[in-house]
């Protein structure tokens, strides 16, 4: 099959033929119909987060069952399927309480002894977070997949699997933003809009977007902000605190930069809860004045939008056909399997939401 291998850090995704295995008793080979283009595959490729190499990168997606395991009984042949970073084995202490994003269980994977679910004629190739959807098809286990409705268009359905499920689920999830709630988000990309979005099918009274691009206004309304703010000669902090006489209840730093993360805990109002989603380069650290917890601030992390997403995402696919969850908008570029170098360095001028990759039939 083809898929765009990363083989060193730095440098544009080669386009190969890999071999892909046979499915596991407990796994499933799914065909790629669509892979969204994401912010965190930049951070593997430019060397912010290790991965070990060569590896398929794309995390990203969605598709259609086409084999399954002896074990198998979450799917079958012929699914429509989106896939998911967050793979649970199910019976750990995190999956056991609840809190099945965090597994880190290696029951999910193959063994050092088995057979990769990915080769190459060049040598090893690497699995990139359980996933590697950046190709025509997918070996994954059962638990890193959900079926959907198959009147869901599949190119629309990618997004849910990573960007949007962590936006959203940080929004309802992470930090339970209830109705009538003040929020605050910082970066528009697809991460940020999903969580504008998400802050407003859960009620939020006002959902101010924080942008370096003007032009991010409206688009940023469309998915339910009320305000905006474009950040590029502004002091967004006290912008915020002005504009909700105090500060937000939730913010929501979907960049992965420590001024932003800063930014985002500076501009809470007393109780109020900062959401560090964006994936901020291993090493960097961030300040805060010490003083501030005093009025019982808080800051934490959101790791997939502290997903249950076999739940989830087919809820999220409802509100898609119903109107609430906007994604048309979100797709800036649809493309083959050879332009996804173009998408990245698109991704970095922020000229773009998202760009997906799609596959043919």
């Amino acid at each position: 099959m083809k898929a765009a291998v990363l083989r060193e850090v730095g440098k544009p995704l080669q386009i190969e033929d890999v071999q892909i295995n046979k499915p596991g008793p407990h796994e499933v080979l799914i065909r790629t119909a669509a892979a969204g283009v994401c912010h965190s595959d930049l951070h593997f490729i430019e060397g912010s987060y290790p991965h070990p190499l060569p590896a398929v990168l794309g995390h990203e997606s969605a598709g259609i069952v086409e084999q399954v395991g002896s074990e198998v009984r979450t799917v079958k042949p012929g699914d429509h399927v989106i896939t998911c970073l967050s793979a649970f084995c199910g019976h750990c202490e995190y999956c056991l309480t609840g809190h099945m994003s965090l597994c880190v269980s290696p029951d999910t994977k193959r063994g050092k002894d088995d057979e990769p679910r990915l080769s190459s004629a060049k040598g090893p190739m690497m699995q990139y977070l359980n996933l590697s959807s950046f190709a025509e098809h997918m070996l994954i286990h059962e638990h890193a997949c959900v079926a959907i409705r198959q009147d869901m268009p599949l190119d629309r359905a990618a997004l849910i699997g990573c960007g949007v499920m962590t936006g959203v689920g940080a929004a309802m999830h992470t930090s339970n933003v209830r109705p009538g709630d003040t929020v605050a988000v910082i970066g528009l990309g697809g991460v940020g809009l999903a969580a504008v979005n998400g802050a407003a099918i859960a009620g939020a009274s006002r959902i101010i977007g924080i942008d370096m691009a003007p032009g991010k206004e409206n688009m940023a309304k469309s998915f339910g902000a009320t305000d905006f703010i474009c950040a590029k000669d502004a002091d967004v902090v006290k912008e915020v605190i002005e504009m909700t006489k105090g500060g937000v209840q939730h913010s929501f730093e979907a960049i992965g930069l420590s001024k932003t993360a800063e930014q985002a805990f500076n501009m809470l109002r007393r109780g109020g809860t900062a959401n560090i989603i964006g994936m901020i380069p291993v090493g960097q650290t961030i300040s805060l004045m010490g003083a501030a917890f005093l009025g019982e601030k808080r800051i934490q992390g959101s790791l997939m939008g502290s997903n249950r997403f076999p739940v989830d995402m087919p809820r999220l696919v409802d509100f898609y056909m119903a109107g609430k969850l906007h994604l048309d908008d979100m797709i800036s570029r649809r493309i083959k399997l050879e332009d996804v170098n173009e998408a990245f360095v698109e991704m970095k001028t922020g000229a773009v939401a998202r760009s997906v990759i799609v596959f043919d039939a």
